[in-house]
Order: C-alpha cells, then sequence, then structure tokens
C-alpha cells in the first residue's frame, strides 16, 4: 500500500477562484438545510460589488482544503483578514482597545463569518464523504496555522451552530454566547393559528398595530423570483442608504450587490414592499433558506406607525407560515421582538488567541459574559407573549421559589 500523502491546503484571495459547483457541493450539500450566505453567489456578490474587498478592510483569505480525488474540494472555510471590526455583529471593540492599551496590536485579525450578516450557519463547510472527519480537523489546524502565519493578533469564527462550537471548542478556542430573537414555527396554519398561541392582551396589541400599520390606505406585496426587478432594487436601496445613515453612519453594500444577487438567487430573495398611493414608501430585505426565512435590511422614507414592525416581523412570520419554514431570524439585537412573538434564542462564536496573557484576560471575561448570557435568557423567557400551560406555571412558580 502506498504512502498516504498529507492534505493539501491553501488560501484563495476570491471566491470566484473556486468554481460554484465545488463550493456548494461543500456549502449545500443538503437542500433542506440551505443556507444562502454561504452560497456561491452571496459571497461572490459581495466581492464582486465592492462590498467585502481589501479597500473596505474585508480581505479574503478562504482556507481550502482539497480532496484526494482530483478536481474536488473538500472544504472550505470562508475567512477573512480583517483591518477593523465594523460589520461583525459580536462585538470586540472594547478588546481591540484594551490591546492597544497594554502596547499591543489587536489588527490585523482573522475573521470567518458572513460580511455584514448576523445569522448562523456552518463556517467549516464539508462536502459529505469519507474525508469529513479528515477535512475538519486538518481545516481546524490550518486555521491556527493561518493566524501565526498572517501574524494576526487573533482568530474569530462568528455565528456558528452550536455542534461546532462544541467541537471547536475543545481545542482551543475560547467560547463566547450572545442571543437574538428568532420566531418559531409551530406547525401554525396561519398566523391566526399562531394569534391563538398567545395571550389575550398580547393577542389583541398584535392585531392592533397590524391594524395601525396599513392605515393611510398602505398596500404590502411579497416579491421573490421573476417579480423581482432592477427598478424595485434601486427604490430598495434608497430605503437601505436611510436606515444605513442614521444607524451607522455609512453603508456597507453597494448598489452593485443588489443587481448580483437579483441575477444569481433571486428564488432566494424576498423583498416585502409597503406601497401608499401607488408609490413605494418602505421595505424589508429577506433571504430564503431551506427551513429559514432570514431578516436583513429595512428601510423606509416615510414614517407611519407599526410599519417597520408589520413588514418585518409580522409579514415575515406569515411568509414562514405559507412556505412552511421552521423559523425566523430577524437579526441583531431588538428586545422589542419579544412581545411580537420572536423568542430569545443563543448565538454562538469562538476566539483564539495565541498571546496567553491576552488569552487569559479574554476567558476570564467570557466565562463571567457567559453567566449573564445565559441569566438574561432565562429572565426575558419569562416575558414571551405565549399563553402558559399548567407545567410552566409550576416549574415558574418552583424556580421563584428556588430563588428566594
Amino acid at each position: 500500500m502506498g504512502d498516504i500523502e498529507p492534505p493539501i491546503l491553501r488560501t484563495v484571495s476570491k471566491v470566484a477562484e473556486i468554481p460554484a459547483d465545488q463550493w456548494n457541493a461543500c456549502a449545500n450539500p443538503h437542500p433542506a438545510r440551505y443556507n444562502p450566505f454561504t452560497d456561491h453567489a452571496f459571497l461572490l456578490a459581495l466581492e464582486e460589488s465592492g462590498s467585502a474587498t481589501p479597500e473596505t478592510g474585508w480581505a479574503a483569505q478562504h482556507l481550502i482544503i482539497e480532496s484526494s480525488e482530483a478536481g474536488q474540494i473538500a472544504g472550505i472555510v470562508p475567512l477573512y483578514l480583517k483591518s477593523h471590526s465594523q460589520g461583525e455583529y459580536i462585538f470586540d471593540h472594547g478588546w481591540a482597545e484594551a490591546w492597544h492599551r497594554a502596547g499591543g496590536q489587536y489588527y490585523p485579525k482573522l475573521l470567518s463569518a458572513i460580511p455584514f450578516t448576523p445569522a448562523g450557519g456552518p463556517r467549516l463547510l464539508i462536502r459529505p464523504g469519507p474525508e469529513e472527519q479528515m477535512a475538519r480537523a486538518a481545516l481546524t489546524e490550518g486555521l491556527i496555522a493561518l493566524t501565526r502565519q498572517f501574524n494576526a493578533s487573533s482568530l474569530h469564527i462568528n455565528f456558528l451552530p452550536e455542534e461546532e462550537w462544541n467541537d471547536l471548542g475543545a481545542h482551543g478556542f475560547l467560547q463566547r454566547t450572545d442571543q437574538q430573537f428568532h420566531w418559531l414555527n409551530r406547525d401554525f396554519e396561519n398566523f391566526d393559528g399562531f394569534l391563538a398561541s398567545l395571550t389575550s392582551r398580547k393577542r389583541k396589541n398584535l392585531k392592533k398595530e397590524r391594524q395601525r400599520a396599513l392605515e393611510n390606505g398602505i398596500e404590502v406585496e411579497w416579491l421573490t423570483g421573476d417579480d423581482l426587478t432592477e427598478a424595485h432594487w434601486d427604490i430598495f436601496y434608497d430605503f437601505y442608504l436611510d436606515t444605513s445613515n442614521r444607524k451607522w453612519g455609512q453603508a456597507y453594500l453597494t448598489r452593485s450587490f443588489f443587481s448580483h444577487i437579483n441575477s444569481t438567487m433571486p428564488d432566494n430573495t424576498l423583498l416585502v414592499m409597503a406601497r401608499r398611493d401607488g408609490k413605494y414608501i418602505a421595505g424589508a430585505l429577506n433571504f430564503i433558506g431551506g427551513d429559514v426565512l432570514f431578516g436583513r435590511n429595512w428601510g423606509c422614507i416615510e414614517d407611519h406607525p407599526f410599519l417597520h414592525f408589520e413588514l418585518c416581523y409580522y409579514q415575515a412570520i406569515d411568509f414562514a407560515i405559507a412556505r412552511g419554514l421552521k423559523r425566523v431570524e430577524a437579526g441583531a439585537q431588538g428586545t422589542h421582538k419579544l412581545a411580537r412573538g420572536y423568542e430569545p434564542c443563543r448565538t454562538y462564536s469562538l476566539h483564539y488567541i495565541p498571546h496567553d496573557g491576552f488569552r487569559q484576560a479574554i476567558e476570564n471575561f467570557l466565562e463571567h459574559e457567559r453567566r449573564h448570557v445565559e441569566q438574561d435568557i432565562e429572565t426575558l423567557k419569562n416575558y414571551t407573549p405565549f399563553k402558559q400551560d399548567e407545567n410552566q406555571i409550576q416549574n415558574k412558580a418552583n424556580k421563584e421559589s428556588n430563588d428566594e
């Protein structure tokens, strides 16, 4: 028997260097769990539109492991060498400041994430087959080696699944948690079925908000697939710029990005648009996964009470029920989502820090932070708008008794 060749690891500076079919065989091998953000088309749109490039602080160093079968790729990690911490939604600005005060240099750092996208999904993209275990181990070792090769202060992996978080945590990565609000589809037949699961007071509030949102003759439409046109994206981009300039002072995505996704993945894109007197006044951008609807961007040129909630949260629920999707991930932050049926859920990130002293300081911080995140989630669960069955009421009473 001949010697087994060691796996070949390499980096590419552009998604375009990898054929789409090879990338997607690793990124989305299971249609039922399709994630639009790891799709070759989405990442290519970010790069070719000038949104995520070295000039904007996102220098791609996508890590590739080649299969023993000629011409095939066994695994990929979307990876960027970062010169700042903008557009990530897992906040490490305080770490950077502390490291600089101590005389260190925090940037460049390595980041495995989807630019400008606080949505969960795999980060070690592995082609199914006999080489899965080998590919996962080699990519993990490769990430650590690249951190030292680039003399990066740290390596970060954001919004990965819990299973990956646990696996890599056993390899010396520091574990971090945070929380978002997701809507979970409990086999509702329609929006009224969802409303029936709420307490009477919350149910009345939601009905009233939906009625108020559509006052003044406002109409809502869903646009996806062939219904989407460049004219729609021109209008939506104005909405996006308005929100971006007010919230962050800058727009991460270029107008060209929306043209790219319109031409390459329209069936996985949903625009929820509101119009009044024949004119579009607001819109929300979503991406459609195999079993998840991902809410991403919103904007408007007219302010109307509760219109934001209608387009971003209630219409998303309507669409998810109609499509049989299991949940809606409505983006980062926002405790206001809780009263509207979105429940607190953990998000996961990993952090590899070579410097022993800095690593110990961050590890201590994360241990304390994880406890607070768990406490916050447990507290927030007490304020969901859902009816409680007898077991939930008893468990809550027992917990309160134990806390006294």
